[in-house]
């Protein structure tokens, strides 16, 4: 019996398999890994019917193409303005699905998924989910340990990506529309836990001054150009463990912000650590996006937190159906519908 499965015709530029992340086991030195963008997943996921921890594919810019190789598959990309192209078996015109809109594929269909458009990541959800065998509890990718995900590594051509379920239900199709899936410029900060490692003025110039996400950023963290930050005790201090978007500087005096891929402890001091609420916004922005920072208190950052889970909470209901699809003038106009002309005064 043939497995249900996605074929992988090209693999995009970095296109691996990512769910919600490897919690509980930093303690091992095992980093959590995950999506970088976790609202844009969740949300995937919803517009597809699972669970919005269910593991999709994270598209770094540019996506893959997948050829379905079950009887019918049905899947949404969730991600800044991306889209994705759908090229039927059947040789019909291809269509294109807009961001957060699910569509149902047949057997031998295509869809190409394409650039994030203005974020650097989308997500791909496939309904039913994949069937890959997790590793320590969470099918996250994590390249540099070689574990996880397929292979422990991004997508290659000629992958099969086995499915849960060998074909999709038949449904009116849903989209959901109102979710901000863009980069932000404003990140909330909360001091500590190692501000008192740096001078009053460094607090004041990483508060009021502009960063710029240099090229040296992935998955791990977001390398910043900007003006230094000056240390008041030196930049060594005893390894301790790193929380998601902790802001470690190191000599150079320029931050760095910690993100999916992040290791398990650190020595350099952290002068703040980015809101829980702003994480997914910094795991859309790529080279060049400008950050300003924002220092908040504990309470309000918990309270911004909140506030996003009810938002979360919600999106099911949001969701509505998909307008049957208007005939297309401009491709009705260019073609010849008449096949003869007669003359009236003949």
């Amino acid at each position: 019996m043939t497995t249900a499965a996605l074929k992988v015709i090209q693999p995009g530029l970095s296109t691996t398999v990512q769910d919600l992340g490897r919690t509980g086991r930093q303690r091992f030195g095992i980093p959590v890994s995950g999506a970088a963008d976790p609202i844009a997943l969740r949300a995937a996921n919803i517009v597809v019917g699972n669970a919005e921890a269910t593991a999709g594919l994270e598209i770094v810019l540019a996506g893959p193409t997948l050829e379905v190789a079950a009887d019918s598959v049905r899947v949404a990309i969730a991600g800044g303005n991306a889209e994705i192209e759908v090229h039927r078996a059947d040789g019909t015109d291809p269509i294109r699905v807009r961001s957060l809109q699910s569509v149902r594929l047949a057997r031998g269909d295509r869809v190409k998924a394409g650039a994030s458009g203005g974020s650097v990541v989308a997500y791909l959800a496939i309904e039913g989910g994949l069937d890959i065998p997790p590793f320590q509890s969470s099918l996250s990718t994590y390249v540099r340990g070689g574990f996880g995900g397929l292979e422990g590594r991004a997508l290659r051509a000629g992958d099969r990506l086995p499915l849960r379920q060998a074909s999709a239900p038949e449904r009116a199709e849903v989209r959901l529309q109102g979710l901000e899936l863009m980069p932000s410029q404003r990140i909330r900060i909360v001091l500590g836990p190692q501000d008192d490692y740096f001078t009053a003025e460094a607090i004041r110039v990483l508060t009021g001054s502009p960063y710029t996400v240099s090229r040296e950023a992935d998955r791990m963290g977001l390398r910043l150009d900007g003006p230094a930050l000056k240390h008041a005790k030196g930049y060594n201090i005893v390894s301790d463990g790193i929380a998601p978007g902790a802001i470690q500087v190191p000599g150079n005096g320029q931050p760095i912000i910690l993100l999916a891929d992040r290791q398990a402890t650190g020595g350099y001091p952290k002068i703040a650590t980015v809101a829980s609420v702003d994480l997914p916004a910094l795991g859309r922005a790529g080279p060049g996006t400008v950050l300003r920072f924002e220092a908040i208190g504990v309470e309000e950052a918990q309270a911004l937190r909140r506030a996003q889970e009810a938002e979360m909470a919600g999106l099911a209901a949001r969701l509505s159906p998909v307008e049957a699809p208007s005939v297309n003038l401009a491709r009705l106009f260019s073609e010849n519908l008449i096949s003869g002309v007669a003359d009236a005064h003949g």
